[in-house]
């Protein structure tokens, strides 16, 4: 409630916000993961709900905090539109996942189990980040995308990624100032406190 927000094109936009604040609900909004009702959230002044939901979802990389992925191959959960090995490889390097593929058995061919299931915490949003890093999205979110990597780790990804963020609107959400400090425009996200929301209630008054 109460947030008139506007993005402008090719920007990166960090929300920020203790746990619970609403953090992940705002980005949901945007592929309609949620729905915020008609004439809400626009795209190019475009209501949502107006975009056919294949297409929306087609131009938007979302990499959530529960990471998902299919019990499939590192290079199949990567590349879900049959890219170029180059294409793959970039991706990867982008995500920081070399080190990690080149310890793995088979490196992009390894199995990784129902949800990744042989992976740590940061192999696995690294694998997604990668996956929506070569879908070559208009809209980028990343939603506490790096909280399962170590700070070394977090830097190398976001200098990789700066290089694709200039090209397409990001909006990213986390705890760490290291993560949104480069950040066109920062929002915190405020949650009142109960006590002072039931005063201003009985007053008449909006929380």
């Amino acid at each position: 409630r109460g947030i008139d927000l506007k993005i402008p094109a090719g920007t990166t936009l960090a929300v920020v916000g203790r746990v619970g604040a609403g953090k992940t609900t705002l980005v949901r909004l945007l592929p309609r993961l949620l729905e915020a009702g008609p004439d809400q959230v626009f795209i190019d002044g475009v209501p949502v709900e107006q975009i056919p939901l294949r297409d929306l979802r087609a131009a938007i990389g979302y990499v959530p905090q529960d990471t998902f992925l299919f019990s499939d191959t590192i290079r199949g959960n990567i590349d879900l539109k049959g890219q170029c090995q180059d294409e793959v490889e970039w991706a990867a390097g982008v995500a920081q996942l070399q080190a990690d593929l080149e310890v793995l058995p088979r490196g992009l061919e390894t199995l990784i189990g129902e949800r990744g299931v042989t992976l740590s915490g940061g192999q696995k949003q690294r694998t997604a980040l990668a996956r929506a890093v070569i879908s070559d999205p208009r809209i980028l979110i990343l939603d506490d995308a790096l909280a399962s990597v170590d700070t070394r780790t977090e830097e190398k990804i976001l200098a990789q990624l700066r290089q694709v963020m200039r090209q397409r609107t990001t909006i990213l959400t986390a705890h760490r100032i290291s993560t949104v400090k480069d950040a066109d425009q920062i929002v915190v996200l405020v949650v009142p406190d109960p006590a002072e929301a039931l005063a201003e209630g009985a007053t008449g008054e909006q929380a």
